[in-house]
């Protein structure tokens, strides 16, 4: 039951108990319990709402920041990895294979706002060896939802 929960909320967090409860085939309280379970051990984080910002009037700016690191030794990458996620302009702190060691997610308010972040606080830290910074110019699809829905030709069709 956990895995199935899981792949449902995962899709639609507001997803009304009761409903869940039919879709499983098991009682409310047995979704509720196994809600409760999960959050106390941890699997379940949070809930979060995607939010498609181009359609609103803010503006934000996302970028995708790969830092090279010297790891410390004992703890690997774990101690700067939490120096780094404990900025409150970082979304997200990866481990990742390839040329860099860690990729880090942040938005801003501009180019600059963005820039400056990484100039004065990451490539400031003494184990950062360098970063490449990536500017999110436009999402197709986040989190398995596509954002850009097609448009149906509206022009009248002639035929002869």
């Amino acid at each position: 039951m956990r895995e199935q929960i899981l792949s449902i909320i995962e899709k639609n967090s507001r997803i009304d108990i009761k409903e869940l409860a039919v879709i499983l085939g098991v009682e409310e309280i047995a979704v509720v319990n196994e809600l409760a379970a999960m959050e106390a051990e941890g699997i379940i984080c949070g809930y979060h709402t995607m939010i498609d910002w181009e359609k609103t009037s803010i503006e934000k700016v996302t970028a995708l920041i790969e830092v090279r690191v010297t790891p410390q030794r004992g703890q690997g990458f774990d101690k700067i990895a939490e120096r780094i996620y404990k900025y409150p302009e970082v979304n997200s702190v990866y481990l990742i294979s390839g040329g860099f060691d860690l990729l880090v997610t942040l938005e801003g308010k501009s180019l600059k706002e963005v820039s400056t972040f990484v100039t004065d606080k990451l490539s400031t830290l003494d184990t950062v060896l360098s970063t490449a910074t990536h500017f999110i110019l436009k999402k197709y699809k986040d989190h398995g939802t596509i954002l850009m829905k097609k448009t149906e030709d509206e022009r009248e069709k002639i035929t002869p």
